[in-house]
């Protein structure tokens, strides 16, 4: 499991749940297994835990447990699957968002700057967008658009210019040619920087994260029993502005209206302050660094 994935803040994660032997539980990012195994050892013999995750390489991890079922989807269709096996409300919801260490190590993926590999970065192999039509086909203002949200790069439209003016010579199929076509933006010193934001970006638009992660925070309150609590893990600034939005107020921008007696209702609430990972667990786990752990309760 931990050569696959190596959990992040396992125990603080799984302590947000406030585990009830014989509740009902989801985590929705399966991938190794390691958040779904701590929550199983939790759980007594009636307890049950629904596991999500779209990539069929995290299937080869399924935990021999007839407490878990593992459904092999995007969890943006959470409640409509959980409905599918007569469930409509869960005691906690775990959610450890981005990319696995796996998929990152897998270079024929395509996800990691290290590896001059095929333009992919899906992480479900079944869908049709790849970073490859993305660098290919996208429109220079498309692609300037989605490295200045998603990859916070003050520089995209000259990014996308320079992909939009290589791509006219030949089609870039690999990382490395990616890396090539904007070699002229790549200073030493910040070129690992630099391209970890490009690859953000372009894997964010792939996989439609940002819009997944909105989609699965509105079917939590509904899906949640009162006390029922919402754990979740991102990486990047973007995922944790509105996961930390939506615990405050429940909604992604603007202001939650006022009842007839000028309180705000929230559907959550939050517990307790964000959650760091130690600098231990950061020097044993580098993908730890830029963690952040939320947690909201059901009011």
């Amino acid at each position: 499991m931990a050569e696959y994935h190596n959990p992040v803040m396992l125990n603080e994660s799984i302590d947000g749940l406030n585990i009830n032997q014989e509740g009902v539980y989801v985590d929705v990012t399966f991938g190794g297994g390691g958040h779904s195994r701590e929550i199983l050892n939790r759980l007594g013999v009636n307890g049950k835990l629904f596991a999500f995750d779209q990539d069929v390489d995290a299937q080869d991890n399924l935990i021999d447990d007839d407490r878990l079922v593992l459904i092999p989807e995007n969890f943006r269709y959470i409640k409509r699957f959980l409905r599918f096996y007569g469930v409509k409300k869960v005691d906690g919801i775990l959610a450890d968002l981005g990319v696995s260490s796996h998929q990152f190590d897998e270079a024929e993926r395509g996800f990691s700057t290290r590896f001059d590999a095929k333009l992919d970065m899906r992480m479900n192999q079944k869908d049709n967008l790849s970073a490859y039509k993305i660098v290919n086909e996208y429109s220079e203002e498309k692609l300037s658009d989605i490295l200045f949200l998603y990859g916070e790069l003050r520089n995209a439209r000259v990014l996308a210019r320079d992909i939009v003016n290589s791509r006219r010579e030949k089609k870039i199929k690999t990382s490395f040619e990616l890396k090539e076509a904007l070699k002229r933006h790549l200073p030493n010193a910040k070129e690992h920087k630099i391209l970890a934001q490009i690859f953000q970006a372009i894997r964010i638009e792939v996989n439609q994260e940002l819009e997944v992660l909105k989609e699965f925070l509105m079917q939590v309150p509904e899906l949640l029993n009162e006390k029922g609590r919402l754990s979740v893990i991102s990486y990047h600034s973007l995922e944790d502005r509105l996961v930390k939005r939506f615990i405050q107020n429940g909604l992604f921008e603007g202001e939650p209206e006022k009842d007839f007696y000028g309180n705000f209702e929230v559907p959550l609430k939050k517990v307790g302050k964000m959650i760091l990972p130690t600098k231990e667990e950061v020097k044993k786990n580098n993908r730890a660094r830029s963690a952040k752990l939320r947690i909201g309760v059901k009011l």
